[in-house]
């Protein structure tokens, strides 16, 4: 065993003992009547709500402590959830006003959700030193309770994609278990919110185990009694789990094991299109990456056609910019695009004088569909235009952190919940926001500050189309492909898996 999986083992224990004792984490109710597991591909890697940045968590966390709102794929608008409505003043477009909903009680011990809590939240997010979150509150100057169910929030400058930030990734926990507790034991020992499941078990790195809660307004009796999300990184075993019957949920399945599913008479596959962008990110802070014409270089290097065609079977589709059709602000003519031209490629490196340059080029394994054999696709066709590569492939939770640092030079990933794309370019691209990418143009700034500002639908949408244009041209990432979204479900669910790879307990019904 490992130092890290030692240590991980005992702090688990700690925390089951410390759980136990306290009441709230007992072995999961033996007479819980429907389960359902769900194997997931990302890690499990705090109790801390406010450490995890990936869209699964985002999801789990939001379904436990509960959040403003949610994004709803079927009718493609934002529905309120510890929020019943939210307005925006006439005069004043920095002014929002969130009304929550009355009586929604606490996990536990039955506590009413206040606007305290909701505020407490908003101070949490940018003040907990672990928080990774505080990009989705960035637009946000102050917050101010105006009554026990009604909180405004002051944006910093007119922000039409508010909701975007702050639906399914901002998490409201209790302020008095904090203040009595400390962010520590609050996290670890009382875990209560007011969401639509209840947390009552977490073994850090493996899985968590959550409850439905009978409270919640709307719950069903047909959602299930029990979700269990388990980390399974291999794709060939979440297949294999779902048709034995160990797990009734399995996303991100390959392509090439989609027929096994199909075959089966106890599963079936659900596909469906895809909001999360794949992409090569060149941190401007590394050379040879503070060159653009390296980056071009890359850009002409990669046959997008070949491995969508030879790794993914077809299932995936290329982008010529951060969002794909479907997708808000998308336009084919938007551009400058980047054909495969492997002539082109050299000779710009060549110009830069950087034929042999080594780079370190990073990805994950199992944390995307394929993405460690798409990545690995890439180096001969680096290497064949005159890069000199060094591939990595580190375990996605030591990984992570580090990209979110800026300490990666250079990296295959993902941003997903592109369905509103504002949140994300700000996230890679505005000065500032995050190192991930360490990219800095003025122009950039301006345009995306001009489109938050922009309530007009079309007006809006041309000035992100803009901005897409202006990260085209400088290209500080290089936009690869969407994978199609192929999940294994159980025939004994009803479920449609959400576009943004949300997964939530009140969403699914047992046959």
């Amino acid at each position: 065993m490992t130092t890290r999986a030692f240590s991980n083992t005992i702090l688990s224990a700690i925390a089951g003992v410390a759980l136990a004792a306290a009441g709230l984490f007992a072995a999961p109710a033996a007479n819980a009547k429907t389960s359902v597991t769900v194997a997931v591909a990302h890690d499990i890697a705090s109790w801390n709500p406010y450490a995890d940045s990936t869209a699964g968590m985002y999801a789990i966390w939001c379904q436990i402590y509960g959040c403003l709102g949610t994004y709803d794929a079927a009718s493609g608008s934002f529905k309120g959830m510890l929020a019943e409505s939210w307005e925006i003043d006439k005069k004043n477009p920095n002014l929002w006003t969130f009304h929550l909903r009355r009586g929604l009680k606490r996990h536990g011990d039955g506590k009413e959700l206040t606007a305290e809590d909701v505020a407490h939240s908003f101070w949490r997010n940018r003040n907990d030193k672990r928080s990774a979150q505080k990009s989705n509150t960035r637009p946000v100057k102050a917050w101010k309770v105006i009554d026990k169910y009604t909180i405004q929030l002051t944006t910093k400058k007119p922000t039409a994609p508010l909701l975007s930030y702050l639906f399914d990734l901002f998490f409201i926990t209790a302020k008095d278990l904090h203040d009595k507790h400390g962010a520590r034991d609050a996290d670890r020992k009382y875990p209560l919110g007011w969401g639509p499941y209840m947390l009552k078990d977490i073994q850090i790195g493996e899985r968590m185990v959550l409850e439905k809660n009978p409270n919640w307004p709307g719950i069903k009796k047909a959602n299930p009694d029990r979700i269990i999300f388990k980390r399974v990184k291999e794709p060939e075993a979440r297949v294999t789990g779902l048709l034995n019957g160990e797990f009734q949920i399995a996303p991100f399945i390959p392509a090439h094991l989609a027929t096994r599913v199909e075959k089966s008479s106890t599963a079936r596959v659900y596909k469906g299109d895809s909001v999360e962008s794949m992409f090569l990110g060149m941190n401007a802070k590394f050379k040879p990456w503070d060159n653009k014409l390296a980056r071009l270089a890359v850009a002409h290097a990669i046959d997008r056609d070949l491995i969508i065609k030879s790794i993914f079977k077809g299932g995936a589709s290329i982008l010529h910019g951060p969002v794909g059709k479907g997708q808000y602000g998308w336009n084919s003519e938007v551009g400058p695009k980047y054909d495969y031209d492997p002539k082109k490629s050299r000779a710009l490196l060549e110009k830069a004088g950087l034929i042999g340059t080594e780079i370190d080029f990073y990805c994950t394994t199992g944390r995307y569909e394929k993405d460690r054999e798409a990545a690995q696709a890439m180096v001969p066709m680096l290497q064949a235009v005159g890069f000199k590569v060094k591939f990595h492939t580190p375990e996605y939770s030591s990984h992570w952190p580090l990209l979110r640092k800026g300490k990666r030079p250079f990296y295959y990933h993902g941003r997903g919940s592109m369905i509103d794309p504002s949140p994300a370019i700000a996230q890679y691209f505005q000065t500032g926001v995050t190192p991930r990418i360490k990219y800095s143009n003025p122009e950039l700034d301006k345009t995306l500050a001009a489109e938050r500002a922009e309530f007009e639908p079309e007006k809006r949408k041309k000035l992100l189309q803009k901005a897409f244009s202006i990260i085209l041209e400088d290209l500080p990432a290089h936009f690869l492909w969407r994978i199609n979204t192929l999940y294994g479900l159980s025939n004994k669910l009803d479920y449609v898996p959400t576009p943004h790879n949300r997964i939530y307990g009140h969403q699914i019904f047992m046959r």
